[in-house]
This record gives structure tokens, C-alpha cells and sequence, in this order.
């Protein structure tokens, strides 16, 4: 368990008050003018030797992507920009940051955006988060008020300006090339890489994007050295994570706990366990709902950090933990989010397009009992032809769920799948297709 005095979001749950003269007493913006004395290398090298990993969903050392950003500053800007489009169902810890802890991501702007020469920050919220962005904006007028921002902010000769821009709800926008398209006002369809943002990104200029949690620790790291942070958690996963616990839980709850604490510990001491008791457990999706689900077994033992979750085909991603008991139809639970994640795609690569169609409505026979054997493997086929074959990573985020109940819970899917269709062919197509909507375009 996780010491409050090694916490770093002391006000997750708004108990001490989220305004800028609440966040001063806690400990933020102490040092700030300091850290900048010390230049943009110690910044990066803190960072690096901190081993802190990106929080929304990739794990990719923060350090090093700081430091991909240019040295120099040429005739183009440097922009940072933060990615607080926060879609990925079951996860909402930025949202409690930017409602409650504001001030410590508005620091960990400043100081970023002064290791790689920003003088423009874009924060990107979700479109949904009309309240919480209100609520941000109030906390970067008080900064601004403080000259915590703006002209030589906190006092250390940078200059740094913070913009908001909402997105329009698409989960697309959370990857971060068509994050930055639509920040450019264009439509959020992701960009091939390279050229990374890095080095092409805003406007074609050198920029940094990060996820909200990951910017928001960097002044603790700072304040209390890159040892006590790498000392919490495990080798190559180290520091405090925002767990985000929903489902068949008694108490759903956002808790910062250590990197590598039990996955079982977090639903029963912070949770309050699962509905009907953990004998009544089905299966855990660990990371978000793009992550696959784990089973019973795997939960007992497993513990929650990057490396950990990878080894048993799973992942860390933001951390969302989705509780399902044997209350639930674990087909079904899949073939929605199947559902979401065609609604979702933005349609620029084939496999992804059509694949997540292909998807969605094989499970949806399944959930009725109307698929046949071949079906199961054919279904296992199509994750493995949208898998690895698109620009970016949503094409693996629509697969890896569907593989996850192939994986665990084959024998389920078997069990409702008959040797025919029980659909009817229509004249030369495919049973394959979906018989349902060719009935209601015939009609």
C-alpha cells in the first residue's frame, strides 16, 4: 500500500480544495523557478533517471521523448501539447486531475514546455468535458494572475502561454497525430510516421504530446528527486499510477496507488470487491477496453504494471480496470465494445474500416446463436488481418479485446455455435454478411 506521504495527487478526491491558494499549500509551484535555473539537460536527465513511463496507454519513457525535441530553435516553433482527450472507456483519472488538481499540471507545463524551448502549450480536452474544462481555465486564470504564466513566468525569464481546445468527442483524436490534426481544424484521421511529431508535428513544427497524468507528476519528480520516484514500484515501472476501478464493484473508485501493486489488492481493499464476492469473478479487463480481458485465474496473482500485464498477453494501458462477474454475458460485453470501437474508427485504413464491421457482427451472431464453428476461427483470422496492418494503433486497440475472449473464453463462444447457419442465405451472398441489415434494406 501506497504511503500518503509518497502520494502525489493529495486532493484526488477534492477534499482540501482544488483553487490555486489550496494547490500552494499542498507544495505546488514551491520550487519552479528553481528547477528552470537548472537548466532544460538536468530537467531531462531528472526526468530520465526517474524512468517515468508515458500514463496514457503506450508507457514510452517520458525523458527520452523530451528529449527528441530539437535543441535548437530554428525559424519553426516548438509546441508542447497535451493530450487530456480522455475516450478510452473505463478510464477517468485525467478528468479528476484536471477537476481537482489542476495547478499541478499547469507547472508541469511551464517546466516541460521550458525543456524542449515551448512557448505555446495546447491543452486538448475531450469533447464531453465541458465542466472540467470550464473548471481548468478558471485554474490557468489564477496562474496567470500569480505571473505564474505568461510573461517571465514564476519569475524565470520563459515566456509560456496555455490555450484550451476541445475536441469534438472522437476517440480517435487520443492518438496523437490526429489529435493534432484536429487541432489544425482538420479532420482527425492519423498521420503516417515518420516524420514524428517530434520533429514534424503542429503546424509542422517540432512538438511534444503527453498524456495529462504523466505532465502533472513531473514537479514532484523534481521536488523530490528522480530516486524517490524510481524507489516506489518496479524496475522499468516505477512511481505511483491513477487506477481507475469500475464494473461489478461495490465502490467504483479512482486511487493512486504504487506501480506493480496486486491486481486483486486493488479491487478488494480500494474497491470494495467485487459484487457477489470474488468466487463470483469472471474476468478483468486490466487497461481500458482496448486492452484484452484476463480471467479469474490470471487476477488472483497478477500485478499491475507494464511489463507484468504484457507477459500474460495483456497490458498496462491508462490503467482503467473494468470488473465483469459471472452476472454477465462475457460475449455479449465484448461484442459491445466491438460495437464502439466500428463506431469509432475513423474509416482512413481498409483493414480497420471494414474489419471492425466484420468483427461486430460476428459477435453479435454469436451473442444469438447463430454462428457456426468456422465462424471462431474465422473471427480469430480477421483480428489477425486488422492487427499490425493499419497507421496507427487503433486497429490493435479494436483486435486485442476480441483475441482476449478467443483466448479465455473460446470454449464459451463453442458452445452457442452450430455446425449451419441458422441464418438463411439470400441468393449467391455470403452468410457471412450481415443478414439482418440486408433484410432491412429489402424491406
Amino acid at each position: 500500500m501506497l504511503k500518503d506521504e509518497d502520494r502525489i495527487f493529495k486532493n484526488l478526491y477534492n477534499d482540501l480544495g482544488w483553487d490555486i491558494e489550496s494547490a500552494i499549500k499542498r507544495g505546488d509551484w514551491e520550487q519552479t523557478k528553481n528547477f528552470i535555473s537548472k537548466g532544460k539537460d538536468w530537467i531531462i536527465k531528472e526526468i530520465k533517471d526517474s524512468e517515468l513511463r508515458g500514463r496514457g496507454g503506450a508507457g514510452f519513457p517520458t525523458g527520452l521523448k523530451l528529449s527528441f525535441a530539437p535543441k535548437n530553435v530554428g525559424s519553426r516553433p516548438h509546441y508542447l501539447v497535451i493530450n487530456a482527450d480522455e475516450s478510452e472507456p473505463g478510464t477517468c483519472k485525467d478528468r479528476d486531475i484536471l477537476r481537482f488538481e489542476p495547478q499541478k499540471l499547469i507547472e508541469g507545463c511551464l517546466v516541460s514546455s521550458y525543456a524542449i524551448s515551448a512557448h505555446t502549450c495546447y491543452i486538448y480536452i475531450r469533447g464531453e468535458y465541458i465542466r472540467e474544462g470550464q473548471q481548468l481555465q478558471k485554474a490557468i486564470n489564477q496562474a496567470y494572475e500569480k505571473n505564474f504564466l505568461g510573461k517571465n513566468a514564476c519569475g524565470s525569464g520563459w515566456d509560456l502561454d496555455i490555450y484550451i481546445h476541445y475536441g469534438a468527442g472522437a476517440y480517435i483524436c487520443g492518438e496523437e497525430t490526429a489529435l493534432l490534426e484536429s487541432l489544425e481544424g482538420k479532420k482527425g484521421l492519423p498521420r503516417l510516421k515518420p516524420p514524428f511529431p517530434a520533429l514534424v508535428g503542429l503546424y509542422g513544427c517540432p512538438t511534444i504530446v503527453n498524456n495529462v497524468e504523466t505532465i502533472a507528476v513531473i514537479p514532484s519528480i523534481l521536488k523530490r528527486g528522480a530516486k524517490w520516484f524510481s524507489s516506489l514500484g518496479k524496475p522499468k515501472n516505477t512511481g505511483t499510477k491513477i487506477f481507475c476501478i469500475s464494473g461489478n464493484v461495490n465502490n467504483p473508485c479512482n486511487v493512486e496507488e504504487e506501480m506493480g501493486i496486486p491486481l486483486k489488492d486493488l479491487i478488494e481493499k480500494h474497491a470494495g470487491g467485487v459484487i457477489g464476492g470474488w468466487n463470483n469473478l469472471q474476468a478483468v479487463i486490466p487497461g481500458g477496453s482496448s486492452m484484452p480481458l484476463l480471467p479469474k485465474n490470471i487476477c488472483e496473482t497478477i500485478t499491475m504494471d507494464f511489463d507484468s500485464l504484457i507477459k500474460v498477453k495483456s497490458g498496462l494501458g491508462t490503467a482503467g480496470i473494468v470488473v465483469i462477474n459471472n452476472d454477465q454475458d462475457i460475449i455479449k460485453c465484448m461484442a459491445r465494445i466491438a460495437k464502439f470501437y466500428q463506431h469509432e474508427s475513423c474509416g482512413q485504413c481498409t483493414p480497420c474500416r471494414e474489419g471492425t464491421g466484420w468483427m461486430r457482427r460476428m459477435l453479435d451472431r454469436m451473442v444469438n446463436g447463430e454462428a457456426t464453428y468456422k465462424e471462431v476461427d474465422l473471427l480469430h483470422d480477421v483480428t489477425k488481418q486488422i492487427e499490425g496492418h493499419t497507421i496507427c494503433a487503433f486497429g490493435e486497440g479494436s483486435a486485442w479485446p476480441v483475441q482476449g475472449l478467443l483466448r479465455h473464453f473460446k470454449k464459451e463462444i463453442i458452445k452457442r455455435c452450430h455446425e449451419e447457419p441458422l441464418i438463411k442465405k439470400k441468393s449467391n451472398i455470403p452468410y457471412l454478411i450481415d443478414q439482418h441489415l440486408l433484410e432491412k434494406d429489402s424491406a
